[in-house]
């Protein structure tokens, strides 16, 4: 892994860039892709009860896999972090909410 040091004022940061090759990325393409095929098969299934809670758990995987490898939030301040995981968490509560408005619970 590369690093590289710079000083502002009294204040050292160190940025890391890695770099990995093509098909480590086309390994998370494919995972991506499994996880999508598993979300159309899923959405065919008759299960009621976990029907919701399943594609919510898959897409928040995918959200997270691709914010975390492609757009490289793992190397950036935490303060970025912060802001993606409250963003994730304020996004379920919206459609949590909007579907419990529309009865879409009770069927």
């Amino acid at each position: 892994m590369d690093s590289a040091v710079e000083t502002h004022g009294e204040h050292e940061e160190v940025h890391y860039e890695e770099h990995h090759s093509d098909l480590y990325y086309v390994k998370i393409a494919l995972f991506l892709a499994a996880i999508t095929g598993a979300e159309v098969v899923w959405s065919y299934q008759n299960v009621p009860a976990l029907f919701l809670p399943v594609l919510f758990v898959m897409m928040a995987v995918k959200f997270v896999v691709v914010v975390l490898f492609f757009m490289h939030l793992r190397f950036d301040h935490k303060l970025f972090s912060f802001l993606f995981w409250s963003g994730l968490v304020l996004a379920l509560g919206v459609y949590i909410a909007t579907l419990s408005t529309m009865k879409f619970f009770t069927k």
